[in-house]
């Protein structure tokens, strides 16, 4: 079973390409995590965990989410992390969600995909050229990793040293609460009410009233609303102004 969260559609595109490889089931977590549905799951075959990386780990509200549920069946995982390019202590993350989970650990692998977070001004977000070089490596990636799961081998993963968990593991909640904040996002005059922001933010966190969406307290900064705008009317601040969006359908179909 491969079990997935994806924002933009690059840890979507991943899942079910290794699902296809696999020929597995591949469930999107997002309705589960809307409606906080904890039911039980249970897969007769190795479970495969596909995350993207928000602050250096996986998001902690996935991680909420996974520790909250029962995994049944089979009790071997396997995690697939997507990034801009720096999985940080996601791996060790990986390791004691399965120590607590009673899963046996057979190891992770790291795709590299476009960047989409467009709310900052510290790493400029990808060209087309650089996109599409990123989406044919991952490409090429897959063959190997489903091979190895398939065959129940280990994955083998970069070291994480033991001071990027002991940087990473106290200051990812401290970002994620005071800078993953939702108060800089605002709608233009471009904004016709249409209600996709609201239908696509995992943590039901945006409202739509009189026509205009409002947003809560609660953000992960997926990018699913501001990227998703059919109008592009959505912004953050002053860091998003005239800045390209990413979606991984305007370069690539994902088979569904």
């Amino acid at each position: 079973m491969v079990l997935y969260f994806s924002g933009t559609g690059n840890t979507e595109y991943i899942a079910r390409l290794i699902a296809e490889g696999l020929g597995d089931e591949c469930i999107d977590l997002f309705d589960r995590i809307r409606t906080n549905d904890k039911s039980s799951l249970y897969s007769e075959k190795t479970y495969v965990i596909c995350a993207p990386i928000y602050v250096c780990e996986m998001p902690l509200f996935l991680m909420k989410y996974l520790k909250s549920i029962n995994f049944n069946g089979n009790n071997k995982v396997y995690f697939i992390f997507t990034s801009g390019g720096y999985c940080g202590s996601a791996k060790v993350q990986a390791k004691l969600f399965s120590l607590k989970k009673n899963l046996r650990f057979l190891g992770c692998s790291e795709f590299v995909m476009p960047r989409n977070y467009v709310a900052n001004n510290r790493y400029a977000m990808d060209d087309e050229e650089v996109i599409y070089s990123k989406i044919s490596k991952a490409n090429k990636k897959i063959n190997p990793v489903v091979e190895a799961i398939k065959n129940e081998r280990k994955l083998k993963s970069r070291h994480v040293w033991l001071f990027e968990t002991l940087i990473i593991a106290p200051f990812a909640p401290i970002w994620t609460k005071y800078k993953l904040i939702a108060k800089d996002f605002y709608s233009t005059e471009e904004c016709v009410g249409c209600g996709i922001c609201e239908k696509v933010c995992p943590l039901n966190n945006i409202e739509v009233i009189s026509k205009k969406p409002e947003w809560g307290e609660s953000c992960t900064h997926c990018m699913a609303c501001i990227s998703k705008c059919p109008k592009k009317a959505i912004e953050y601040g002053n860091l998003t102004q005239g800045k390209m969006r990413y979606l991984l359908k305007d370069y690539v179909k994902i088979k569904k």
